[in-house]
């Protein structure tokens, strides 16, 4: 009996190499051209009815499953800034750049082993719930998660607008227990904060501004201008504008920041495609209405990419700001979107971009006029001190021993132009 199965084996075995073989052989014989977009599709369809057809595990294999790790896998393979996005995903990008947030507004981390809220967004959610910096979260929907990693729970907070979530919570400086119900909402993210004059000791006898740009998103420009505009009515002298640790954003947002700086119909960037007819200049809105007359200090570092690295290689290159800091990240590419008929969408890189002076900022990245290097204990002390919220002890000390040496030499720069103009 044992023999009968091993011979039936066996010839199962060389049916299935003689298959395989003759596969082999005739895919040998007829070659697909190299970039026949027809033929390769003709493949992909071909493998991809196999694989619904005779894949084993038939609940791996749905077309929605197929076709989306196709579709993730073949952006990824072009650059790391091109992806698919399903679309949950899509939609909460789009909303992103619209500067506007579906949730409750809290960043979580792990502080000695305790899910503690670090910050809450003013005016989302969470915030109008009562919910403070420093709280600890024990409970979602009553289930205990004191013991849970934070990437354990984000899906547990996230749901559709208008959904409730309910938390229990621990806050340490009174030792009360809470229960909090909260709703969901689209809430909105300023990407223009702190916005001030600096003090006397600071700046000494003249009135600096300051203010950063978390990223551009749809309403920066608008946002930028109106605190600009604040700090003038407050007798601002000089401006330093912070883009250190900024991912970049909209293209668009970028161009509309510098017609805040700049006369209307400037050129501040240029991008070139893939044809030799792609050749396109951006320009400052003709109706902008610029806030000009006094100097500014753009603030880079390493962190500093993509839109940051539009408006400080143009604010650079027209001479309107000194750029001080670190050489920025050098991300000079550009990218489209495109929204697919089943509501997914892709980001596609089509263009490379260049300054005004023809500059490339691909791997380049944009030169400070000034030098100011941070090592990794003030580049962190500076991040704790950007985000403004609860710290343990640790990080407590951290920020109060560390300078910000970059906006020192921001500072001195300006006062050195406002003593020259004086």
């Amino acid at each position: 009996m044992k023999r009968i199965i091993g011979y039936t084996l066996a010839a199962l075995l060389v049916g299935l190499d003689l298959v395989v073989g003759s596969f082999l052989l005739s895919s040998g014989k007829a070659q697909v051209p190299s970039d026949d977009a027809a033929a390769w599709l003709r493949v992909f369809t071909r493998v991809f009815e196999l694989v619904k057809q005779d894949y084993v595990d038939p609940k791996k294999a749905t077309s929605s499953r197929l076709v989306h790790g196709s579709l993730r896998e073949m952006l990824s393979k072009l650059d790391p800034h091109s992806a698919y996005l399903e679309a949950e995903d899509y939609q909460d990008f789009q909303e992103e750049n619209r500067g506007e947030v579906t949730g409750i507004g809290i960043v979580v981390a792990d502080i000695n082993s305790q899910l503690t809220v670090v910050s809450a967004v003013e005016e989302a959610p969470a915030a109008k719930a009562g919910i403070v910096p420093g709280d600890q979260i024990v409970a979602i929907e009553g289930v205990n998660v004191e013991h849970k990693r934070v990437e354990d729970i984000g899906p547990l907070l996230r749901g559709a607008k208008g959904s409730t979530v309910h938390l229990k919570i621990y806050r340490p400086s009174t030792k009360n227990v809470s229960d909090i119900q909260v709703t969901r909402q689209i809430y909105r993210v300023t990407s223009v904060r702190d916005a001030h004059l600096l003090d006397g000791g600071e700046a000494g006898k003249f009135k600096i501004g300051y203010l950063r740009i978390t990223e551009f998103d749809q309403p920066t420009p608008s946002e930028l201008g109106a605190q600009v505009d604040d700090l003038l009515g407050k007798g601002m002298q000089a401006l330093i504008l912070d883009l250190r640790f900024n991912p970049g954003g909209l293209v668009q947002s970028a161009i509309d920041t510098c017609g805040i700086f700049l006369p209307p119909k400037t050129m501040v960037v240029y991008t070139e495609g893939r044809d030799a007819g792609s050749h396109q200049e951006f320009f400052t809105d003709a109706e902008a209405k610029p806030r000009q007359g006094f100097p500014l200090v753009i603030l880079v570092n390493n962190e500093s990419a993509s839109a940051s690295e539009i408006v400080a290689g143009a604010m650079k290159d027209l001479h309107r700001a000194i750029i001080v800091g670190q050489t920025t990240f050098g991300k000079g590419l550009v990218q489209a979107q495109f929204e697919l008929p089943d509501g997914s969408g892709m980001r596609l890189t089509v263009a490379r971009y260049f300054t005004p002076n023809h500059e490339t900022i691909q791997e380049k990245g944009v030169q400070p006029d000034i030098v100011s290097l941070m090592n990794r204990d003030e580049d962190r002390a500076l991040l704790l001190r950007q985000r403004g919220s609860f710290l343990n002890p640790a990080e407590e000390e951290l920020v109060a021993h560390q300078k910000d040496e970059q906006l020192d030499r921001a500072v001195d720069a300006l006062k050195g132009l406002l003593i020259y103009e004086g």
